[in-house]
């Protein structure tokens, strides 16, 4: 018998199934975050890549192929898969509180996501007015106003510092956010009515902003959801399983269905140049709407989001199947709604 941390019963320590657990889903979490590592430098600065490295061993042009950083690459991967083997043999924690530590850095992405987008739909909206109306000469000058209307200019000097301004706001706020960003849509929306319908006025950067932070919204919360058990589930026999059961086919699920849906979305969006996450990224791609916002390719960005965020929550969800099934105690009980 052994007593489980994190508010467990004493259960049987069931032999290699919970340190086995821990570290597939440590190895999950880490080697989505080595996948974006890698993917930044093989894209954005020219990286080989892991692939190319090894494929280019043995090749005739291999002399050409920047081995050294192929191999760093390569290590980023292995790190990513020693350090969690590391980690559990190191420490004696339970199911639940790793999962709970899981769930801990998904609700800091989201919050930190939820500021980015806030932030940076606010500002790209006011530019993208003064911008129609013709004001940004009144404040600033001529060389500035014609880089404003570049959005990679606009992507790099006002989007990425806001981005990482999020970040860190959300580094010190405590609340998720999702239920704000449902009112500014609202509060979007309203404002888009009441200027047609009272004023006549309507441009394409109104509707540009309802569209980005419904979309944050939809997918931001959706690794939320999941953690309160508040996705729409297909229940045909499952309400009558027992708790070991429903800890089964939740583990099961998560594996073969979770994982699988949310790894197939990272890799064909980021997995090279004109993939569908990662082309709108790097040619910084906005709409065909003339004076709309500049955000387009941060909406692809959104996908990847809430890949990351849904990969890392299906690894604590994981954890904590595999805790029901032991019969641990700490069963966390989903609100069933978004709050």
């Amino acid at each position: 018998m052994a007593t489980v941390e994190g508010g467990a019963a004493s259960v049987p320590d069931g032999g290699l199934t919970v340190p086995v657990t821990r570290m597939v889903g440590w190895i999950v979490v880490c080697s989505i975050f080595a996948f974006l590592v890698n993917t930044y430098l093989s894209l954005w600065w020219e990286f080989p890549g892991v692939t190319t490295t090894l494929a280019s061993f043995g090749a005739e042009d291999g002399a050409d192929v920047s081995v050294g950083l192929g191999i760093f690459q390569f290590a980023i991967f292995l790190l990513a898969v020693l350090g969690p083997v590391a980690f559990v043999f190191r420490t004696d924690r339970g199911l639940r509180t790793d999962a709970k530590a899981m769930s801990d850095i998904v609700t800091y992405l989201v919050r930190g996501a939820f500021w980015a987008v806030v932030f940076v739909g606010l500002a790209d909206f006011v530019i993208s007015f003064l911008r129609v109306e013709g004001m940004l000469g009144a404040f600033f000058g001529p060389d500035t106003v014609d880089a404003i209307g570049r959005s990679q200019t606009r992507g790099t000097m006002v989007h990425l510092p806001l981005i990482i301004l999020g970040f860190v706001v959300g580094s010190f706020t405590r609340t998720l956010g999702v239920h704000w960003l449902a009112l500014l849509v609202v509060v979007a929306e309203l404002f888009i009515v009441l200027s047609r319908f009272v004023y006549s006025y309507e441009q394409a950067f109104q509707g540009d902003l309802v569209r980005f932070w419904y979309a944050a919204l939809f997918l931001f919360a959706s690794a939320y959801t999941l953690l309160e058990d508040g996705h729409v589930r297909v229940d045909v026999v499952y309400s009558s399983f027992s708790p070991r059961a429903k800890g089964l086919s939740n583990a099961l699920g998560c594996v073969f269905l979770g994982f699988t849906l949310t790894i197939v979305l990272l890799v064909f969006g980021m997995w090279e140049k004109t993939s569908t996450i990662t082309s709108p990224l790097l040619s910084y791609e906005v709409s065909q709407s003339g004076f709309g916002m500049y955000v387009k390719y941060w909406m692809a960005s959104f996908l990847g989001v809430f890949a990351v965020t849904m990969t890392i929550q299906f690894a604590s969800y994981l954890l904590d199947s595999v805790a029901d099934y032991r019969g641990e105690l700490g069963h966390h009980e989903g609100s069933h709604a978004i709050s």
